[in-house]
């Protein structure tokens, strides 16, 4: 019985190959799977780089590659003091194109004489003692004690701004460390020269060498500082063109007036015509043509 079984099924499977449809219908399916098997590889590939550009993750840089710093927030200038809220500006910056109200704000009475103030005195509002802290980080380049000013701190920063720091009851830097901004410098006292203000702190800020208002450059960029020179140097413009327009001014004005030898001459001439008409005669004995 099964070798009559397996008889029957190889027939079976022989009538199955001599079919016309077996081999195409074979190749078909075969021809089917491998399309499938190309589609789904290339929807594999089309979804990985969608999955990169959707992830917020950090790709770090291949070795030998140079990776771009990261810029520093620039700093921006402060009072010198701990509390800004509790401080007040008791001595205001004379500027020359303030209000006379302003003006008179910023002048400091010493020896029976008024000073125009080139930074602002800073006190509490409680009038007590108060610290001093660094505007700017920066190198301290000076440290001295002033007859007048009371202890005085300098502080040195980036594209030649300066601050200084006065009235100082105590310091607690040294010339040549770094500090940060922030950073206490002393203890706010007072002065001689400013005894009016009481315990406070004068503060000034320079740029290039130049005093500028530091109220008016309060919780600003230190880059805002650049139109000082900008400002400056229109200014020295202005004045030498002013100068130059005068010496213009002043040569063509000479050109008009004669010389000295062109005035020596015209006077002889006239001193000449005036003895002539004084003495006729003598002008006939002189010139032979009009005795003939």
């Amino acid at each position: 019985m099964k070798e009559e079984n397996k008889g029957t099924s190889k027939n079976k499977w022989s009538r199955i190959f001599r079919k016309k449809w077996f081999f195409p219908a074979v190749y078909l399916t075969i021809a089917a799977v491998l399309l499938s098997v190309v589609v789904w590889y290339q929807n594999i590939d089309n979804q990985v780089p969608d999955a990169q550009e959707e992830t917020d993750e950090f790709i770090p840089a291949e070795h030998g590659e140079r990776a771009e710093p990261v810029l520093e927030q620039q700093e921006t200038i402060q009072m010198p003091v701990t509390n800004p809220e509790e401080a007040e500006i008791v001595t205001k910056f004379y500027d020359y194109n303030a209000e006379q109200e302003e003006q008179e704000q910023a002048l400091v009475l010493y020896n029976n004489k008024y000073y125009e103030s080139d930074g602002v005195n800073i006190a509490s509002a409680s009038g007590e003692s108060f610290d001093v802290v660094a505007a700017l980080s920066g190198e301290v380049t000076e440290v001295k004690e002033d007859p007048l000013l009371g202890n005085v701190v300098v502080l040195a920063h980036e594209d030649d701004v300066t601050t200084y720091y006065a009235s100082l009851e105590e310091v607690n830097v040294k010339p040549g460390s770094e500090v940060k901004q922030g950073d206490t410098l002393g203890i706010a006292g007072k002065s001689v020269f400013a005894k009016d203000s009481g315990t406070h702190v004068y503060f000034e800020l320079r740029k290039d060498d130049n005093e500028v208002n530091p109220e008016a450059y309060f919780n600003q960029p230190v880059s805002s500082l650049s139109k000082v020179t900008e400002e400056k140097s229109e200014d020295v413009d202005a004045q030498k063109e002013a100068e130059q327009s005068e010496n213009d001014e002043a040569e063509g004005e000479q050109g008009d007036e004669p010389s000295s030898e062109e005035a020596e001459d015209a006077n002889e001439k006239s001193d000449k015509e005036s003895d002539e008409a004084d003495n006729p005669d003598a002008t006939e004995e002189m010139d032979p043509e009009l005795n003939s």
